[in-house]
């Protein structure tokens, strides 16, 4: 099983993740940037945007994961963060991280496991 760092706003954090989670998690994270898309292609052309449903994330492994985003307070993906939650038994992380970020990445991390 490869390690998974993700880079927050300060700081990093690295843990095992295998191909399959991740490969979930960019699944939710390709629904999360239609929604986000489409709250922005409404806002410019002046209508009021359908809410959105947030994203929720969740993987247990080695350590559980937890990656939260409600894409109806961004104005476009550029600018979304998402709430991430790293715990095991020991130890618990919440943070935001930058969805830019995020999924570069997991981008970074499936292509090293492909």
């Amino acid at each position: 099983m490869e390690k998974l760092t993700l880079n927050l706003i300060q700081g990093a954090v690295t843990f095992n993740f295998s191909s399959e989670a991740a490969k979930r998690l960019k699944d939710q994270i390709d629904q999360l940037m239609t929604s986000l898309k489409a709250i922005a292609s409404q806002s410019t052309t002046g209508g009021r945007p359908q809410p959105q449903k947030p994203m929720e994330y969740t993987h247990t492994g080695d350590v559980f994961l937890e990656v939260f985003c409600n894409p109806n307070i961004y104005p476009s993906p550029f600018a979304a963060k998402v709430l991430v939650t790293v715990r095991d038994e020991r130890i618990r992380l919440t943070t935001e991280a930058e969805l830019t970020r995020l999924i570069e990445d997991l981008g970074d991390y499936l292509d090293k496991i492909a």
